[in-house]
């Protein structure tokens, strides 16, 4: 694909992130947790790369497939171009729709509710899985005649729109425009765990096919955030995978070799007759609700962010379109980022191997993109500025987390 929506859009994602958390710190609104937005955040930056991974598997599927088309339309027209985005958008909702209503598409899409805020930075906590049951479910667009790049650079288009409603700072807007947009009001309610809000509201664009196919729900009351079975970690890895996990042991629980089958596509939650029902997780206490929160590293805020803004070049070294990486620099880079969201959420656990992984990540970050730059002859500046990085992060992880006891920072930043 000769363009990475993604990593062009990136600016603009980031833009109006800093906008929002500026917005919520002087209002001092608590619209942010310094815990969430960092597991959030470096998820993102992990899942980026997989984005690109993902494309590029499926590129070759969507050719394939496209020789079958009766005609091939013209991409480029602005007819074709509204029609292909609304194609998109309605296969959006039933892919949505599945992620919600089967055990195999809410172990892939389940991720992305797993944090209990709602902001721009959990806008970008998504799942590595789903990305490719998104792509699949965009077939009959190839089928059509749209050309498969095309369809990919509209689908990474319209998943970049809709990072705009994941916000609780814009108000409900006048009815003319609730009423066919999917607008924040709408969204907030697709990921409240209230009981009135559960399975509502799957648009991506336009909330009328919400309102067509009956799973449209107004906010009306205030919404709880997350998972009615909170995830309770910050660990990238947990959270992406425990839903397959569970799936898989009741696989391989059962005795019933039909239930082995189907327990993928059944409704979300069904288990085999053979099993117990699952036991419900507790999000309230005594009518109040209750977020997870961590005991963190003392000290370790500062570093967090540090690493975080000086994680953007590493990661735009993977995904972007123009990247002069190799296929095999990809796939090493994309595993150390996810080293370092790792990382990063056992420090914010208190977690004893946090500190050896990530004096590892930066090590093998920093030598590693140093020896490369050298060897593609870069310029001299960037070589200097990774090794500052390197040596910056080592001399911050030995000094300032060396002698440093462990106690709990569990407020929210911006309140």
């Amino acid at each position: 694909m000769s363009l990475n929506v993604y990593a062009v859009a990136t600016p603009f994602v980031i833009a109006l992130a800093l906008a929002e958390f500026a917005w919520c710190v002087a209002r001092r609104n608590g619209y942010y947790s310094f815990q969430d937005s960092i597991a959030s955040m470096g998820t993102a930056v992990m899942n980026q790369c997989v984005n690109v991974a993902v494309a590029l598997l499926v590129l070759p599927l969507f050719t394939q497939l496209g020789q079958y088309a009766p005609w091939q339309l013209d991409a480029s027209s602005p007819l074709s171009l509204v029609a292909l985005f609304l194609g998109v958008d309605f296969l959006f909702y039933w892919f949505h729709r599945f992620g919600h209503r089967t055990n195999i598409g809410w172990a892939a899409h389940s991720p992305h509710h797993s944090t209990e805020e709602l902001n721009y930075a959990v806008a970008l906590r998504a799942s590595v899985t789903q990305r490719l049951f998104s792509f699949l479910f965009y077939w009959p667009l190839v089928v059509v005649g749209f050309p498969p790049e095309a369809v990919l650079a509209m689908v990474a288009f319209h998943l970049v729109l809709q990072f705009i409603p994941h916000t609780r700072v814009i108000p409900k807007l006048p009815r003319w425009v609730e009423s066919w947009l999917n607008t924040p009001s709408h969204h907030r309610v697709h990921h409240a765990r209230n009981d009135a809000y559960i399975d509502k509201n799957y648009a991506g664009f336009l909330i009328i096919w919400d309102r067509m196919f009956g799973t449209y729900a107004e906010e009306t009351e205030e919404c709880s955030y997350g998972l009615t079975t909170p995830a309770n970690t910050w660990d990238p890895t947990v959270i992406n995978f425990q839903g397959w996990a569970r799936l898989v042991a009741d696989a391989v629980a059962t005795k019933s070799l039909w239930d082995r089958l189907r327990i993928w596509v059944m409704p979300t939650g069904w288990r085999p007759s053979d099993l117990p029902p699952r036991a419900l997780g507790y999000w309230m206490q005594e009518g109040a609700e209750v977020k997870y929160h961590s005991q963190e590293l003392s000290g370790v805020r500062g570093y967090l962010v540090f690493q975080l803004f000086a994680s953007m070049p590493f990661m735009l070294l993977v995904s972007h379109h123009a990247s002069p990486l190799s296929g095999w620099q990809k796939v090493a880079l994309s595993l150390l980022l996810w080293a370092m969201a790792t990382a990063w959420s056992g420090m914010l656990e208190s977690k004893r191997w946090s500190e050896p992984l990530e004096l590892a990540r930066v090590l093998a970050m920093g030598v590693g993109v140093t020896l490369w730059l050298v060897g593609a002859s870069a310029p001299p500046a960037w070589s200097a500025l990774t090794a500052s990085w390197l040596m910056v992060s080592l001399v911050w992880l030995r000094v300032a987390r060396g002698g440093a006891g462990r106690k709990s920072q569990t407020t929210a930043f911006p309140g």
